[in-house]
């Protein structure tokens, strides 16, 4: 008899990284993202993150992307952006990477939002197949208009596509901050539930997906996504010319 993740304290396969703990059991595959109060995402966490995407394809294991309690990620690490240009870029097109490569992963990627989920935290929402996220008092938002940062082209692409046209208006060009039940309305999260139901919702999800054909699913996911993954492509060059100094 297999263990459910979901209530199982010891995993078949566990690999902590400094900032992205990965557990596998049963053919799911558990990304934790731990980086301080906020989660925030920086070049350390996005390099952590791939490695562990890497080993979940090795697993040949559907994923589960989840934070800390009350948080998945705040967004990126303000330090790095405030540091210089140069380095913002950077960060900025490791993100889009990562974003990119969720898109377009092999199996079925699955977020369990424990809470607030702000900026890049949002945008991993957008970049999921199934989104799940905590009831209560949290904030889901593009909040970069507010924070002095004009929305990169990919970002915009990004949104767009995911999100309802009229969430869309407000989520970029007003920043709106959606509660959980909102957002399940705006296109961020597919289904809301209580706080400590969370994980056992996620892993109920991760268990359908285990019955998906692996080749079928990810051949109608990139033909399903062609148009936006081209879109974001023709977006990302357009970033580095508009972001260059």
């Amino acid at each position: 008899m297999s263990h459910n993740p979901a209530t199982s304290g010891v995993s078949a396969a566990q690999a902590t990284g400094t900032l992205v703990q990965y557990t596998h059991e049963d053919g799911v595959a558990t990304l934790r993202l731990n980086n301080g109060k906020v989660n925030a995402v920086s070049p350390a966490l996005i390099a952590d993150f791939n490695l562990a995407l890497d080993q979940a394809e090795s697993d040949a294991a559907v994923v589960v992307i989840t934070g800390q309690p009350g948080i998945l990620s705040g967004g990126f690490d303000l330090k790095v952006l405030q540091s210089g240009p140069l380095a913002a870029l950077d960060l900025v097109a490791q993100g889009f990477r990562l974003t990119r490569r969720l898109l377009c992963h092999t199996r079925p990627v699955i977020v369990a939002c424990p809470g607030h989920a702000v900026a890049k935290g949002a945008f991993l929402l957008l970049a999921a197949d199934y989104r799940i996220g905590a009831q209560g008092a949290f904030s889901i938002a593009l909040n970069e208009v507010k924070i002095g940062m004009t929305m990169p082209y990919a970002a915009l692409a990004m949104a767009r596509d995911r999100l309802s046209p009229a969430a869309f208006q407000r989520a970029v060009l007003l920043a709106e901050v959606f509660t959980p039940d909102a957002a399940r309305e705006a296109g961020f999260l597919d289904l809301v539930v209580a706080p400590e139901d969370l994980m056992k919702a996620a892993y109920n999800a991760a268990q359908q997906a285990k019955a998906l054909d692996a080749r079928a699913h990810r051949q109608t996911k990139l033909r399903a996504r062609q148009a936006l993954i081209e879109a974001l492509d023709a977006a990302e060059q357009k970033d580095r010319t508009a972001l260059t100094p």
